[in-house]
Order: structure tokens, then sequence, then C-alpha cells
């Protein structure tokens, strides 16, 4: 194989397709065990850690941020929101600009690739670990399917495997025999370098933020227990008469400790144990509860960008919040899936492209990109866009695909069409057929529209001209004399002020010998032939 390197220049290694990953040769990462810095943690445990990892050795911050996300409910709870956006999102590869046909079919070729990754949102879920430690890192298995080299699996490795050499901290290498770490072997990582915040990247993760609220809170949750430990429970005080023995006393003692947890003693008819309401005070428990829903508030804002309790009264009673609560915040979803999106492009999209189809410019390398635009409301843009093009507002057809995340067609793409033209329209707007022998409902009556459709089902407007010649050959006298004669019952029911159901129930009696089907077809007849001899006398 010629001589290829990564995107950063760094030469590829022969190893990395082999059997054996680069950690199997770092075996005693494996057998180095978490050490937990969570327990007795202190304001000062915890400076003196966070110090550690800014001189580069990650260990114990690593521990840290692993527990915080095991012990603390909230933080797990709403860091899984903010990672797991990401999983709902579509995806696709796209050609760099102006793709030539080459370009075009390799960046195909990589789509179907991806689609047959392994354990693909389990790896996106792995690198967004990230998000909290400020990178992630996973160990890239490589197979081969005949000619083509394929990624067989994506181990998640701990942060606490890794550290920065002390000339340069935004730098990770493996923790081994040498001093300043081993490199890691190009096309053997992927490697999710997240920005929560700007700085090197031991200080770059979201958790240095939440490690402060996290100290606070487990204080005042110690503080909460003492408390109800002491006063959450009635106070049992036994009474003994005057002359008690020692004895005696002391079985009273034991009857008063015990029956708090066997629920059951015996004393003598001499002896009396009297419980006394749990202690209240002005504020008992609220003092603690208040620092634990401030720690909880800041670590919403944290992760998520609000909270849900964040109103003046520090209420959670509103549906509204409650739904924006649940929702990461647009502006952090996209910029996860940015970053995490340079991350694919770089170390897989690039890395499978150049072991099969040889070294390429990585300027024009196919990108990975996460769909995270919003759609917009279909239903507004299609009242509003004809009207405003109808009043000569120069709207790009390019600017409306993207406003609607509706992706431009190409060359050989199948278009959705109408099969019948007339189906375009609101159902109100749609013409009432006028064929012999087809069934109208009455309520269609009313939605009659001066518009006519041919056997096709295509819509015709008349012109002036049509409409002349259809006037002049109608039997003007004979129809009005006819329709006198069928109409009357119905302008006399309308004169009343019936409804136009009463009103056809009344064409109905008098003319018995008529259905349903010949009342509609005769009607609509007529309200068409009233139409066109308006528009030819009126002047409409």
């Amino acid at each position: 194989m010629p001589q290829i390197v990564d995107m950063n220049g760094q030469p590829f290694q022969r190893e990395v397709l082999g059997e054996q990953p680069q950690t199997a040769q770092l075996s005693w990462l494996r057998y180095s065990w978490e050490a937990h810095p969570s327990r007795g943690l202190t304001p000062q445990k915890l400076a003196r850690l966070l110090e550690d990892a800014e001189r580069g050795h990650l260990i114990d911050q690593s521990d840290l941020f692993t527990d915080m996300e095991e012990k603390d409910a909230h933080i797990f709870s709403e860091m899984s929101k903010r990672k797991r956006v990401l999983l709902t999102l579509d995806w696709d590869i796209k050609p760099p600009r102006n793709a030539s046909a080459g370009e075009k079919a390799l960046t195909e070729e990589v789509r179907e690739w991806f689609q047959d990754l392994p354990g693909f949102e389990d790896m996106l879920l792995d690198c967004l670990d990230g998000i909290g430690h400020g990178f992630s890192a996973l160990e890239i298995g490589w197979k081969q399917l005949g000619r083509l080299w394929f990624p067989k699996s994506f181990e998640h490795r701990p942060q606490r495997w890794f550290m920065n050499p002390w000339f340069d901290r935004d730098q990770i290498r493996l923790r081994g025999i040498n001093v300043d770490g081993e490199p890691l072997w190009p096309f053997g990582w992927v490697v999710h370098r997240h920005k929560a915040k700007s700085g090197y990247i031991g200080r770059a993760g979201l958790h240095r933020i939440l490690a402060w609220p996290y100290l606070f809170k487990n204080y005042s949750v110690r503080d909460l227990a003492e408390f109800l430990e002491i006063y959450g429970l009635p106070l049992r005080v036994g009474k003994y008469p005057a002359g008690a023995t020692a004895d005696e006393k002391n079985a009273l003692l034991r009857a008063v400790a015990e029956i708090g947890h066997n629920a059951a003693g015996i004393i003598p008819d001499s002896m009396l144990i009297e419980f006394q309401e749990a202690a209240k005070g002005n504020s008992g428990h609220m003092p603690h509860m208040a620092m634990m829903e401030w720690c909880e508030r800041s670590q919403s804002k944290a992760i998520l960008g609000g909270t849900l309790t964040s109103q003046a009264d520090g209420k959670s009673s509103t549906h509204a919040l409650g739904n924006v609560h649940n929702e990461v915040r647009h502006d952090l979803m996209t910029s996860d899936a940015r970053q995490l999106a340079a991350t694919l492009t770089r170390d897989i999209v690039y890395a499978m492209i150049v072991l099969n189809r040889g070294q390429i410019d990585p300027t024009r390398c196919p990108q990975f990109a996460f769909e995270t635009r919003e759609p917009e409301d279909l239903k507004l843009y299609a009242e509003a866009l004809p009207k405003l093009v109808g009043i000569g507002l120069p709207i790009t057809k390019k600017w409306a695909l993207m406003k609607l995340s509706i992706p431009e067609a190409e060359d050989g793409d199948e278009l959705l069409t109408i099969p019948q033209p007339i189906m375009a329209l609101p159902p109100e707007e749609r013409p009432l057929p006028v064929k012999p022998g087809q069934t109208q409902a009455r309520a269609q009556l009313p939605r009659y529209r001066a518009v006519m459709s041919n056997d096709h089902g295509e819509i015709v407007y008349p012109d002036q001209h049509a409409l002349d010649q259809a006037a002049d050959s109608l039997p003007h006298a004979t129809l009005a004399a006819g329709m006198d004669t069928l109409l009357a019952p119905v302008i006399t029911a309308l004169k009343a002020g019936e409804t136009p159901d009463a009103a056809i129930e009344a064409l109905l009696a008098a003319q018995p010998s008529m259905d349903d089907e010949t009342v509609a077809t005769l009607l609509a007849r007529a309200l068409f032939v009233a139409d066109l001899w308006g528009r030819v006398n009126g002047g409409h």
C-alpha cells in the first residue's frame, strides 16, 4: 500500500489494520481501577484535582466526572437529554462544493458505507461523552470485506487512560511507559474533542462547570439526611415512677429505644411512654431544599441552557415551561451536531476513503452532516408564497427549498405529481361535476362555482366567448317557465324563513316523482344556467 497520511499529515501505520489494537500493548491500563474521588469530596480536594487536570493529569478529574453522572440523577437526566437529541436527527453524506461527477459517485459510495456501520447509534452516543469530559476516544477495529477495509467495532476507552504531554496541553495521548505518553495511531481512533467552552482539553469539558454545584448539593443532601434523622421522627419519652430501680430504668430505656424499630414493646403498668410531635421550627428543612434546588437549577442552565424552575417564585407548575424544559435548545443542539459531524468526517469518512480509494485532497472530502434546520410551517408557506409571488416579490426557488428543507431535485429523480390537477384546489374550491346519472349530495350545492371539469378531471375556466355561446343556445323562455314551476315550493319556503334543507324537502313533497339525485342534478343545472345568464346580462 502506498504511503498515506491522515488529515493532520501523520503517516499511516500498518499495525492499525492488524488484529491487535493499540491498547493491547498497554495491558496495565485495563487493570487500573477507578479511584472514585467523589467519596469524601471537599472544596479543597476538588480544587486540587481540577488543578492536576490543568497540568495534564486527567485521571482524578475523569474519575470524578464519571462519578458525577452515576451518583447525581439530575445531572444524568439532563446530560442524557443533551446527548440523545442528536440520535433523533437525520444525517447525510454531502459532496464538496461544485463536486465533479467522480466526487458525487464517491459521496454516494461513502453514504452506502455509513448505512452499514456496526453500532452506529452507540458510536454516536459514546462520542458525545466528550460533552462532559471535553473529549471522548473510541478505538477502531478494522476488518477486510473482500477488497474493502471496513470498521468492525468502535470501542469506547475511559478518559482516565489518557493524558496530556507537558509540552502540549491540547494533545491527547495514551498513558504509557514514556513520561510523555504514547501518540495515538492515525486511522486507529475516533477522537471527539468537544468544546463546551474555550480552553485546552483539560478545561473544555462541561463537567468542570457542574462540579461545584455537584459538591454543594452533596453537602445539602447530607445535612438534610442528618436533619431528618434527628427531627424527622417523633420523640419518644419514657416516664418511670419515683423509687424505680436501676433495672427498671434500663428496661424502660430499652423499650423506648426498640419501640421505634419494632413497633412493639412491654413496660410495667406503673411506667409510661409518650410520643412527642416531630420538631417543626420556622424553617425546618427548607434551607437544605433551597440549596439543592439552586444547585439543580444551575446544572440545568449549564447543560440545557434553561431550567424548568427558573420563575421568580421557584415553582414549577406550568405546562408551557415543562414543554420548554424537555427540549434541548436549538443552538446547543446545532453546535453539538456540527462538532460531532466534523469529527466523523475527519476520523471515519476520510479514513475509509483513503484506505479503500487512495489519497485524496482533504478539502475535497465528502462531509458528514446532521440535518439541524427546523422545517418551516409548510401550511404557512403554502398560503403565503403564492400571494407574495403574485404581488411581484422576487422570491427564488433556492430560498424556498431551503426554508422548507426540501432538497433540490437532481437529474433522473422521480418527482411527485398530481394525478388530477383538480385535487390541487381546496375542497371548497373544487367544481361540482355536471354529468348525467352522477350522485350529488345536498351539502355540495352551496359550493358551486362557475368552473367546470372535463372528462379527464382537468379544470376548465370558460372564457367570455364560450359564455356568450352557451347563453345564446339556451331556451330562455321555456327554461324560465319550467324553473318557475319547479322552484315555486322552494321560493315559498325560503320566503317563509325556512332552512335550505327544509326548502328542498318542500320541493320533494311537491314533486313526489323526483328522487334526491334528480333534484340535485336539476338544481345544479339551474344554478349553472343562472350563473351564465348573470355573467352575460350583468356584465360580470
